[in-house]
């Protein structure tokens, strides 16, 4: 199954969201609440999910060039 927006329509990305989500209507501690608005654009057909993935990932990038991180690096 492809969760490509040309090959969904909104109502399947709902569902898809829904699903990756579980608890939606965030009735827990409202953490839900703030994921559910991230993938929006994705249900609308603006963003891929790849995109809304990247994009939220890339917060958690740092930069060698960072105050306290000299000469520090990463190798994965």
């Amino acid at each position: 199954m492809s969760y490509l927006i040309k090959d969904t329509t909104k109502e399947e990305r709902e569902q898809i969201v829904k699903e990756s989500l579980g608890n939606i209507e965030a009735n827990c501690d409202g953490c839900m609440a703030g994921l559910a608005e991230m993938y929006e654009d994705y249900i609308e057909g603006k963003k891929e999910l790849r995109e809304i993935n990247m994009e939220f990932n890339a917060r958690y990038v740092k930069d060698d060039n960072m105050e306290g991180r000299e000469g520090r690096s990463c190798v994965m």
